[in-house]
């Protein structure tokens, strides 16, 4: 029955890429990696049994040429790049290969925002309140607006991650919104095509994992919470929502098959909803793919979705009705991310001096880098997945506590300090998070300071054996490399520069680049006056734009860079006096 898979050509990188290796080692398949110039030494190259060059992630007709160079029988898309592309799924398919996924057809309309919305109200599932016409001129997104209420939310009809979107307080910032969104969404989506959503005070994300097969039967695996988030994205999750009781459970599980069956889908499917704080919940989109939070409904459920992907694209029949389905205990994920939150979360890079991921019970690590690799602007900044699984909640957060203050980074600033603040927090451990907390209750002024003694204990274990400059301390050595140290996670920078304290991390508003990239708009000019939280500088990297913003009201004495101007991090951006 169906079409055996011996060997599979996975076109993706990083964790995914090694992730959907490990599960073909255990499904006997042979798996074949791809890499781009940038990871002619990445993890999942040396992972696979074969690993062939490509120009580019992005480049469907290089991925499918190398697939059938391969010999592969089969493209697993993972998530990301590619992975919801119909034109790419169609073809591998006319490449005479099996696509590890829905049909091309089936990723056209849920893939796309607007073509989704359409089929969920046609299903009788309650939508966000919008605009999602067929004009989607700025004109006309202008004139609707007010209908929609502020705040509201611009939105790319393609893709996702947080890409192509923007929140709108008042009418007089959606003009500006309007272009900015767009310009981010045809960077990320080559499509920059963007609608009006109403931003929902309070709301929770909660998204249902289906799995449909090719002979009719859909199942969802439960829901997980995604309400932690930071830049309208994902930073930590969990399965099961401490929102959802069995009532709600019940209802948006029908509702996610409902969707799939109407859609006609099959493979590893996401249906994504909005939690009001009233109860009220709305249908968001469908992430035809797999979720890079996949591995908490797995720790629950008790199944293996790369595996299940990979049999279903095979033809073979779901072996479970939805009565088999019983969630067990509690599982968190939490992404490590090559990012300074001190800095608005902007991405890092440089090179992993100490990387040691925690050998922890109960705990799972998934990662596309070792220790020693270099982490650059050119990839997402994902490092590692921390995965915990506990009998309830209570032992799941302690049981992430503990391995999260074990976890070693040092050469790139990472969020992994944030992570243990955020889930040590009160409203967290009660499970009252909404999507707009850490924008509210995060502060570049809660990164602690290095304590002086642990800066003269680091100062003394990297200084040269036997250096008559240092003595000896007692007690642990502090985790140092290279001139870093690590505290209550957080990277700090020791030795002869004192003035490094607090690892060089950029106040909220500074006037210098808070990361390497282009400059995409300066909008002041030498002699204008400001006001305090101004728009001055636009950069962009990483298909994101971020705005450098006036700290204190003041006068622009100096402009330093031109659009179009590559800037590294830390390089003056614009000279401002303050007024006062």
């Amino acid at each position: 029955m169906g079409r055996q898979i011996r060997r599979l050509l996975i076109a993706n990188r990083g964790e995914i890429a090694v992730r959907v290796i490990r599960a073909c080692r255990e499904a006997g398949i042979s798996p074949v990696a791809v890499h781009d110039p940038g990871d002619a030494a990445a993890l999942h190259r040396d992972l696979a049994d074969e690993a062939l060059p490509v120009p580019s992630y992005l480049d469907a007709g290089s991925l499918v040429e190398a697939a059938v160079a391969a010999g592969a029988d089969a493209v697993h898309p993972g998530y990301g790049y590619l992975a919801e592309s119909p034109e790419f799924a169609e073809a591998v398919e006319q490449a005479g290969l099996v696509w590890v996924g829905p049909p091309p057809p089936v990723m056209r309309s849920l893939g796309d925002k607007l073509s989704a919305r359409r089929l969920a109200e046609a299903a009788g599932i309650p939508v966000v309140p919008g605009y999602a016409g067929i004009d989607l001129a700025d004109e006309t997104l202008i004139a609707e607006a007010p209908r929609v209420g502020f705040p509201l939310l611009v939105k790319a009809a393609a893709g996702g991650g947080g890409r192509g979107m923007r929140r709108v307080d008042a009418p007089g910032q959606l003009a500006d919104a309007l272009a900015a969104a767009r310009r981010e969404a045809q960077a990320a989506f080559a499509d920059d095509r963007v609608y009006l959503e109403r931003a929902v005070a309070g709301a929770r994300h909660v998204e249902v994992q289906v799995l449909a097969d090719q002979h009719g039967r859909v199942i969802h695996l439960g829901e997980r919470d995604c309400s932690a988030q930071r830049r309208h994205q994902k930073i930590v999750e969990e399965s099961p929502s401490p929102a959802v009781d069995d009532a709600l459970r019940e209802a948006l599980g029908a509702a996610a098959t409902a969707l799939a069956r109407t859609a006609g889908y099959t493979g590893a499917g996401t249906v994504e909803f909005l939690l009001g704080e009233d109860g009220s919940w709305w249908f968001l989109e469908v992430n035809t793919r797999l979720q890079v939070e996949h591995p908490v409904t797995e720790a629950v459920a008790g199944i293996d979705l790369v595996r299940a992907q990979i049999d279903i694209a095979a033809g073979r029949p779901l072996e479970l009705e939805q009565e088999d389905v019983r969630p067990r205990g509690h599982a968190l994920e939490c992404r490590l991310y090559a990012e300074d939150p001190a800095a608005g979360f902007v991405p890092g890079d440089g090179r992993l001096v100490r990387f040691r991921p925690p050998l922890w019970p109960g705990v799972r690590v998934d990662t596309g880098v070792r220790e020693g690799d270099a982490v650059g602007l050119g990839y997402d900044p994902l490092l590692a997945k921390l995965i915990a699984h506990a009998e309830d909640r209570d032992a799941c957060l302690d049981r992430m506590a503990a391995a999260l203050g074990e976890t070693e980074v040092l050469g790139v600033r990472t969020n992994l300090g944030f992570l243990s603040w955020l889930i040590a927090q009160p409203a967290f451990r009660s499970g009252d998070v909404d999507t707009g907390y850490v924008e509210r209750e995060w502060s570049p002024s809660l990164v602690p300071e290095l304590p002086a003694e642990l800066r003269r204990r680091a100062a003394a274990a990297l200084a040269p054996a036997g250096s008559p400059w240092f003595a000896d301390p007692p007690g642990p050595a502090p985790v140092a490399a290279e001139g870093l140290v690590l505290h209550a996670g957080w990277q700090y920078a020791v030795g002869a520069d004192e003035a490094a304290a607090g690892g060089g991390m950029l106040p909220a508003g500074a006037l210098e680049a808070p990361m390497p990239g282009t400059v995409l708009r300066v909008d002041v000019a030498p002699g204008q006056t400001v006001d305090a939280g101004q728009t001055l500088v636009v950069l962009e990297a990483m298909k994101m734009e971020l705005s450098v913003a006036a700290p204190v009201e003041g006068t622009v004495r100096d402009v330093h860079v031109t659009a179009g101007q590559l800037v590294v991090r830390g390089q003056p951006l614009v000279a401002l006096e303050d007024d006062e």
